[in-house]
Formats: structure tokens, C-alpha cells, sequence
């Protein structure tokens, strides 16, 4: 595929799991949609109601304590919404509807790795559209606390760099950096997991969260170890899974980034503050569209530079 075109599935693929918050069974299907279309759910299964369509907009946030949730002037209606979203923006798809029938998205595995692969089982089509970027014109920064996270220019694609600290013997401080093209998600991000702390799991059942975590959904951490038989599936995968929430969170921005997103002690709700504080000023930002690059025979060696013009390369 192009980086000059659009992309979407190229058919239907379905997931079913339940909620790791509400505990609720839910099946999740993700559709191909038209080009210009965007990344759009689709909440069916409310009472007196067909269906509700919501936009996969920063204006869709209603809340971000524990997860990411999208909803309208009705109240929340689909939460958890990050890692599919991870797996459709990782993977250069810029056009879906994601069809859920329950408040929350599926936790599957707790990554986004069974995204990923339902996504590859049906591959992706390009469409005879150009791809539209937000490119960032100047940093954006935003402190939180003891959380710091800012946005600045990259002409040549998307970047995330973070950094965790945790006052834990198996955490400490991991940090990480990548560019943000489809190989690097599937191989460095995608499998990294949620994680929680067994000292937190009373009180967060006892405010109605983490209902359905379990060993199959979550790495939990207790004061010395890993309670997961299997340990981490990385070394750091605390910080590449704030990584993964990251790409997600920052998909709501509505088209590709053409920039470095770099957090310290971020979350939910850092990366959505950042979020709105960049497409709030509009002297930070600009539309700009990809042009399909033919280089004149004889002078392969342009086609470097159009990556650098024109945006990161989809493969």
C-alpha cells in the first residue's frame, strides 16, 4: 500500500470477549467503510434505541480515569475503546466502523495483538483517495501532577516516546521510543499488556471497576512478583503497553499524526489532555494531504525523500 491513499478492511471481521471494567460478554465487529469515512462505533443493544453512532473524535471523550470512553449528549456508551483503536491506527487503517453491542470493547488478551490479527485475517484494501495528516507546527505541552507530556513537528511520521516510573522492584523506570509504522506496532507494541496491582483489586471492585480482569486479561503485580504463570512478554512492557494506550488515545485526533508524542508518567488522561490542547490551538496545526510521488527514471534515490515530504511509509 500507498502512504499517498486511504485505506480500510477488506471485509468484516468479528471478536468476542467481555469488558475487563463491566465483566459484560460482548461481541465486537469491525466493518470496512467509504473512504473519507474516518474510524466510527456503532453502540447497538441499548433499550429503546436502534443504534448510536459516535465519531472516534477527541470530542467523544467523556471520561478517561481508568480507560478511554466515547459517548454523546446521551452519557457514555462505549468504554475501553483504546486498544482497538491502537490496532486500527498502528496499522495505517484509515476508514472503519466498529459495530459493539455492550458498553465496553472486549479486553481479549489485554493487548491489542487479537485486533491486529483480525485485522491481518482480512487484510486491508487502498482506496482512490488521498490520506489527509495532521501535521504539528509547534510544541504543545501539558503538565498533570507529577505527569508531564507534550506534542512537537515531525515532518517524517509518527513517533511516541514514554517513560514509567513506579515504586516497584519489578517496574522502576522503563522507558522507550519508537516510530510508529505498522512492522514496528505488530512487533513492539501490540502484545504488550494492561497491567494492575493486586494491593488495588478491592478497591477498585468496590467503585465497580476491573469486574472482569482476570490472569487471561491482565498482568498483575503483587508486592515481589508477577502472579501471571507466564511473566511479561517483554522486558518493559509496562511502558510499551502506556505506549500502545498512547497510540490509541491519540487516534482521536481524527487522522494520522505527523508528530513526536512524548510522555512521562502518562495516562488516559494525560494523552487526552495533550490531545485537546493541541487541536485547540489551531496555530499548532495544520491539514495536509498526501500526493502519490513518481520518481522520474533514473532518480530512485527522490523516493527517500518523499517519505520525508509526504508522510510515513504503510507497509
Amino acid at each position: 500500500m500507498k502512504a499517498a491513499r486511504q485505506t480500510t478492511l477488506r471485509d468484516y471481521t468479528v471478536l468476542y470477549g467481555v469488558g475487563v471494567h463491566s465483566g459484560l460478554p460482548v461481541t465486537l465487529t469491525i466493518h470496512p467503510a467509504d473512504a473519507g469515512t474516518g474510524l466510527r462505533f456503532i453502540r447497538t443493544g441499548i433499550n429503546g434505541c436502534a443504534h448510536r453512532e459516535i465519531p472516534a473524535e477527541m470530542g467523544a471523550v467523556t471520561a478517561t480515569e481508568f480507560a478511554t470512553v466515547l459517548g454523546d449528549e446521551t452519557g457514555p456508551l462505549v468504554s475501553t475503546a483504546e486498544h482497538v483503536l491502537a490496532a486500527l491506527s498502528g496499522l495505517g487503517v484509515d476508514n472503519a466502523t466498529v459495530e459493539i453491542d455492550g458498553p465496553e470493547a472486549p479486553i481479549m488478551d489485554g493487548s491489542a495483538a487479537p485486533f491486529v490479527a483480525a485485522i491481518d485475517c482480512v487484510g486491508l484494501e487502498t482506496l482512490d483517495q488521498p490520506r489527509r495528516y495532521i501535521r504539528v507546527l509547534k510544541p504543545v505541552r501539558v503538565a498533570l501532577g507529577d505527569a508531564f507530556g507534550e506534542i512537537v513537528p515531525n515532518p517524517r511520521g509518527f513517533r511516541v516516546e514514554a517513560q514509567v516510573q513506579f515504586d516497584h522492584p519489578l517496574i522502576g523506570c522503563q522507558e522507550l521510543a519508537l516510530d510508529v509504522k505498522p512492522d514496528t506496532f505488530r512487533r513492539e507494541l501490540a502484545r504488550a499488556r494492561t497491567f494492575g496491582f493486586m494491593r488495588d483489586v478491592t478497591t477498585l471492585w468496590n467503585s465497580g471497576y476491573a469486574l472482569g480482569a482476570s490472569l487471561e486479561n491482565t498482568l498483575v503485580v503483587t508486592e515481589n512478583r508477577i502472579l501471571n504463570p507466564e511473566g511479561t512478554r517483554f522486558r518493559d512492557e509496562f511502558v510499551r503497553h502506556k505506549m500502545l494506550d498512547a497510540v490509541g488515545d491519540l487516534a482521536l485526533s481524527g487522522a494520522p499524526l505527523l508528530a513526536t508524542y512524548r510522555s512521562v508518567r502518562g495516562g488516559h488522561k494525560l494523552n487526552n489532555a495533550v490531545l485537546n490542547a493541541l487541536m485547540s490551538d489551531r496555530s499548532a496545526w495544520t491539514w495536509t494531504e498526501a500526493q502519490p510521488f513518481r520518481p522520474a527514471r533514473g532518480h530512485a534515490e527522490f523516493a527517500g525523500r518523499a517519505a520525508a515530504v509526504f508522510g510515513p511509509e504503510i507497509s
